[in-house]
This record gives C-alpha cells, structure tokens and sequence, in this order.
C-alpha cells in the first residue's frame, strides 16, 4: 500500500469538525493481504497461501456456515487454526458484565485463532460468520508442522498476520483518539480500498448501521447521522447494490 488517503483527497468542500489526534501514516501497512501474495524477490510467480493447506492429506476440516453461525466461542479450547475461503468473520470480546467489543472484520483469504500457535489454551474471543461462509479447521499440530516443513509457507504466513496486527494497532489508534465521525469515514474508505495497492472498489457491498456501529464503537443513531451528512455533501450515495463511496470521503479522514 505505497499510496497514502493524502494523495486520493479531492477538492470537495471541506467542513468544521471537532480537532482530533491524527492517525500514523495510512501507507503500506494498512493493506489487506490476500490470498494470492505478491512474488518474493527473485520469485517469478506469486505465492498462493492456500495451495500448501489443499496439500494436506490430514488434520484439515471444511464448514459451510450460515450468517451469524458461530465458528468457536470464548472460552472453547485453543486446539485449531482457521482459514476464511470465502465470506467474512466477525471476532468480538464479551467482558465480565456482558458487554460486547468487536477487535475484527476478517475478509476471504484471512487466517484466524492462529494464538494456539503461541502456546493460548482457552479462546480470548468468539468468532461469527457475518455472510455466508466456507472456513477451513487445520488442527494445531498440523499446522504446526506445516510451518516447520515449508519455509516460504512459513514467511508469507508471517507476513499475513503481520500485516493484519499493524491494520489491528491503527484500528486501535484510530479508536482512542480519532472522532466517532473520523472512525466512520476511515472505515468506509478502507472498505472500498481507497488508499491501498489494490484497486479501489467505490461500491462496497450492503451493510447494516448496526454492523458499522459496533465497528467504529458507537450508537447506530450517530452513524445514521454521520451516513446523512456524508450524503448530504456527496461523499457518499447509494445503489442498489450497496454503499457507492466517493474519494472526496477522505477530507473527513485527513481533517483535524
């Protein structure tokens, strides 16, 4: 992600907002790796992170999961790593008086519960299918073994959840002490890829108010509001296939 939301801004009229802390550079680090990760150097091909996986002969299991279908729950055993094929998880924390804090949106192509790995025995986080879903269970000492056995596998898994935990620690930024206007924003814009490698995707598919506020950590009734403005200044609209989010959203973003 050589390219920073500065360099997409456009010259729609800016607006009055509160002054809040500015996030790290967007650069290279909030990109979303995919499947399909670029050639190493001296690689001529790019590196297919699944095609290792479909090598195993054992310890590997695939689900069909339903919108809001559980995948494991806090507190369940850490004895597995999981691999999004198609569709998207939803991980949330539940603390000890019952509230609930969402740490992701894993898109296709994500690994997740990869903390086994580090030695974690219970699940600190429950994960929720949020569309309908193909997921692969790879068991802990087949995976382990895996990463052993195949280095180049090894990197680039590395590389994976690197790259996931530094758009993680910006999401984090982002949240203590950026406005819930600010979070909004930021989150659309990295929905459609603006500011990333990959080509941006101006129409981002139907999601719920509800879904976006326990995202950014808010009520639905401010993002419903923030949704009103955005339109009302032409930084977003609507289709019939979903959310059509205009570059000009960043001004909203870079704005302090």
């Amino acid at each position: 992600m050589a390219t920073s939301f500065a360099t997409i801004a456009s010259a729609a009229p800016r607006y009055q907002q509160s002054r809040s802390f500015p996030l790290p550079p967007v650069a290279h680090h909030l990109k979303a790796v995919s499947n399909e990760l670029s050639a190493l150097p001296g690689r001529e091909t790019a590196f297919n992170l699944q095609t290792p996986i479909d090598r195993l002969l054992v310890g590997k299991s695939r689900r069909e999961y339903l919108t809001g279908d559980s995948v494991f729950s806090q507190g369940d055993q850490a004895n597995a790593i999981f691999y999004i094929q198609s569709g998207k998880v939803k991980l949330t924390v539940v603390s000890m008086s019952g509230k609930e804090a969402v740490i992701a949106h894993l898109p296709a192509s994500s690994f997740f519960g990869e903390a086994s790995l580090a030695g974690q025995q219970l699940r600190i986080s429950s994960a929720y299918a949020i569309e309908p879903s193909s997921i692969m269970r790879i068991e802990k000492s087949v995976m382990q073994g895996l990463l052993h056995r195949d280095l180049e596998f090894a990197e680039q898994f590395l590389a994976h959840l690197l790259s996931r935990n530094i758009r993680m620690e910006s999401d984090l930024v982002d949240h203590l002490f950026n406005s819930s206007e600010k979070r909004l924003a930021r989150l659309l814009m990295l929905m459609a890829n603006f500011g990333q490698e990959s080509k941006p995707i101006p129409v981002i598919a139907k999601i719920s108010q509800e879904t976006l506020s326990e995202m950014i950590g808010t009520t639905r009734s401010r993002v419903s509001f923030f949704l009103n403005r955005f339109r009302d200044l032409g930084y977003i609209d609507y289709s019939s296939t979903g959310m059509v989010i205009n570059s000009s959203l960043v001004n909203v973003v870079l704005h302090d």
